[in-house]
């Protein structure tokens, strides 16, 4: 059958292989695909493979050849799955490939916040420390974790395991999520969002991007926050109000804030994120380490060998 990635270079800048798709299909591969090329690079096209390249309604019922569609990623949400449905074909995407990789960058950008490690590396380095009169200095507040409170709001791989995270570092840990789990730690408890939102201390957000979880946090949840609270959300950008973020990180309602996500990728030059005090923001590579990659790389294939063989899996449009 033929082939196509749309956009193939962000999970193979050329550290990885398409060979085993190679192997079982008639494959094109383009690092990146605009919005006007995409009917054409589809063209007679049978499997079709995208990562953030839209596949809308459209681009569906002008592509009769289609008979399956994967995804690069956890997330969906850039095909028009019903459409897709609607024109039998099945729409599979990477369950899980990136839980340890996300879960330590929410914790690397926590403890950025905590230690500040990036900006007194730097004060070392112009001389700072060998001026010093004392033999320690620190150039902002430093935070112990232990004792604290994290509101964890979705408790799906990376949120259970960014939660694990925490007990180990001696927090408390509130989580909300839609599905209450019984097999969870004896340490952790479910919460409303409006007492997750009341007690944390830090909060972090691991939810798709939904109608329902769209600006879940803006100036109403923000005001139910503690005062000086920590937010991280390395999900989607979709999910906080940009605006009312800054908002409240200029008036400290929000101590600090670490990001690894932005409404609109790449972030707009006039994000007001990017003007926002005590804020670490980062391009989107929770993702991104070499083993996860070569993880995402590998359930693709399965994906397509699975479709190939009349046995589909990681179904997203049953």
């Amino acid at each position: 059958m033929k082939a196509v990635v749309l956009d193939g270079y962000t999970l193979n800048p050329g550290d990885l292989s398409w060979g085993e798709l190679e192997k079982i299909t008639d494959l094109t591969v383009y690092d990146r695909t605009s919005e006007e090329e995409v009917l054409d690079r589809i063209g007679d096209a049978e499997i079709v493979i995208t990562n953030k390249t839209k596949i809308t309604k459209e681009i569906i019922e002008n592509s009769p050849s289609i008979k399956y569609i994967g995804v690069l990623a956890t997330g969906y949400n850039v095909v028009d799955v019903k459409a897709a449905k609607n024109h039998h074909i099945p729409v599979t995407n990477v369950p899980a490939y990136s839980t340890n990789a996300v879960a330590q960058l929410t914790f690397a950008l926590l403890l950025e916040i905590c230690h500040h490690v990036g900006s007194h590396s730097e004060a070392v380095k112009k001389g700072q420390w060998s001026n010093s009169k004392d033999f320690c200095f620190w150039n902002y507040p430093l935070m112990e974790l232990d004792g604290k409170t994290l509101g964890v709001i979705g408790y799906g791989s990376i949120g259970r395991k960014v939660a694990e995270i925490a007990l180990s570092f001696g927090m408390n840990v509130v989580a909300y999520s839609r599905t209450m789990r019984t097999d969870v730690s004896e340490k952790l408890r479910f919460v409303s969002l409006d007492e997750l939102l009341e007690t944390s201390e830090v909060i972090t957000l691991h939810v798709p991007l939904s109608n329902e979880t769209e600006k879940l946090i803006n100036k109403e949840t923000i005001a139910r926050m503690k005062n000086g609270v920590i937010l991280l959300n390395t999900a989607r950008g979709g999910l906080i109000n940009e605006e009312d973020l800054f908002e409240a990180l200029e008036t400290e309602k929000i101590y600090a804030a670490g990001v690894d996500v932005a409404g609109i990728e790449p972030i707009n030059a006039d994000s007001p994120l990017l003007k926002a005090k005590n804020i670490f923001i980062t391009p989107h590579i929770g993702w991104a380490p070499l083993e996860a990659r070569k993880r995402c790389m590998e359930i693709a294939v399965s994906n397509v060998k699975a479709f190939l063989n009349n046995r589909l899996q990681n179904v997203v449009n049953k």
